[in-house]
């Protein structure tokens, strides 16, 4: 499969915008706190009134990538942006309110993880192929395998694949896992903007088996969708050359993603600040 080139990606965390914020031991920044949230953004009031904080998070991250790139949303657009949504958490919050409901409220938890995607699409006019998947990061690993096929074909002239994950208002439910958990849980929200690149991209997924997980971790803390996106702004911060590697775990399923040569050095893709390569 050709791989995709890394135009720009947005990242935000509860350790604050992008890689830069990242610490270098989790656990010891957390400092025993269990939780690392992350603030909704100041967005219009009135446009996104009924909005969650979720779908307000997701619009948030497409818009750090865009800062990131240089450019304004015009330059996605349309119908030839594809958008991946991919969320293990998001809609966790949304589920706990509708078992708890009393008379007078009304929840959609069925379509609570559309709303993310659904709000990113309104607010920059993206009208091409979309999809949601539901995991940890090996659902966004095979998001972006989704997105660099469809590229390939020429279905689409760019692809977003953009993760949220909020733990702050069901952190007693994530309790229950902490065995299969890392600590600390750490909100995010990111966003990669995918082009046609050079190279080869590989996929691979399993049930078992020892492959490691995602080596970033120890920084990262424990972001689910979110880890690959934060691994590949982490990877791009320290200047990472050559061929890249992503790998992760989710409930019993493991999965690697390569690129043969670094998507971040490819004609075109944007530097950090906006920059774009000659």
């Amino acid at each position: 499969m050709r791989a995709p080139a890394i135009r720009a990606v947005g990242l935000l965390s509860g350790w604050g915008s992008g890689a830069a914020a990242v610490p270098a031991d989790a656990a010891r920044a957390a400092a025993g706190r269990a939780v690392l949230p992350l603030e909704p953004p100041a967005l219009d009031p009135e446009r996104f009134r009924r909005s969650r904080r979720e779908c307000l998070l997701g619009v948030a991250a497409v818009g750090a990538m865009l800062d990131d790139a240089g450019t304004g949303a015009e330059a996605i657009a349309g119908e030839r942006t594809a958008l991946f949504f991919v969320t293990a958490a998001a809609y966790a919050a949304s589920n706990r309110e509708f078992i708890g409901a009393r008379a007078g409220g009304v929840y959609f938890p069925y379509t609570a993880a559309a709303a993310v995607p659904a709000e990113a699409a309104i607010e920059f006019g993206l009208t091409g192929p979309y999809e949601i998947l539901i995991g940890g990061p090996t659902a966004t690993m095979r998001a972006v395998a989704r997105a660099a096929a469809l590229l390939e074909t020429g279905a689409c002239d760019r692809a977003l694949v953009l993760a949220v994950e909020i733990f702050e208002e069901c952190a007693d439910l994530f309790e229950r896992a902490r065995g299969r958990l890392a600590r600390p849980l750490v909100e995010a929200a990111g966003c990669l903007w995918l082009e046609p690149g050079q190279g080869t991209l590989s996929f691979g997924q399993r049930r078992g088996g020892r492959w490691e997980t995602g080596g970033e971790r120890q920084r990262l803390g424990e972001m689910l969708a979110c880890e690959p996106v934060a691994a590949l702004a982490l990877a791009r911060d320290r200047r990472a050359a050559g061929p890249l590697r992503l790998q992760g775990a989710w409930r019993g399923e493991t999965a690697r993603l390569a690129w043969s040569r670094n998507p971040y050095e490819v004609r075109g893709a944007a530097r950090p600040g906006g920059r774009r390569i000659a």
